[in-house]
């Protein structure tokens, strides 16, 4: 039986892993405002931002959307945040066994899971 304890709010993900949202700021204004200092015409209605949104995001274009910031509380195996961190936008925090006791707590793939490259 499983008896981790999540925190409140938390998506489950792998046997003990999570992720929760601490913390936003930012908004869609933030976002449009961004995109249209490139061309110096200010927000016009909400109908036009969401098209402008959705046109930046078919469109791959990612620096508006770096105008807000989100903040993750999340517990992963260390070859899935070796991954999540080559993302240039992210600023990380680990646990450190430096201030705190190491914890008999480790990810051990299923059986069915352990693949050879």
């Amino acid at each position: 039986m499983n008896n981790v304890q999540y925190p409140k709010g938390a998506i489950t993900c792998l046997d003990k892993g999570f992720i929760r949202l601490v913390d936003s700021m930012g908004s869609d204004d933030a976002i449009v405002q961004a995109a249209r200092v490139s061309y110096g015409k200010g927000t016009t209605k909400v109908s036009r931002d969401k098209g402008l949104i959705r046109y930046l995001l078919r469109h791959r274009h990612s620096t508006p959307f770096e105008m807000v910031e989100l903040k993750f509380h999340a517990k992963m195996p260390i070859f899935v945040a070796r991954q999540w961190v080559r993302h240039r936008t992210a600023n990380i925090n680990e646990y450190s066994l430096r201030y705190s006791e190491a914890q008999h707590d480790f990810y051990i793939p299923e059986k069915k899971d352990i693949h050879f490259q």
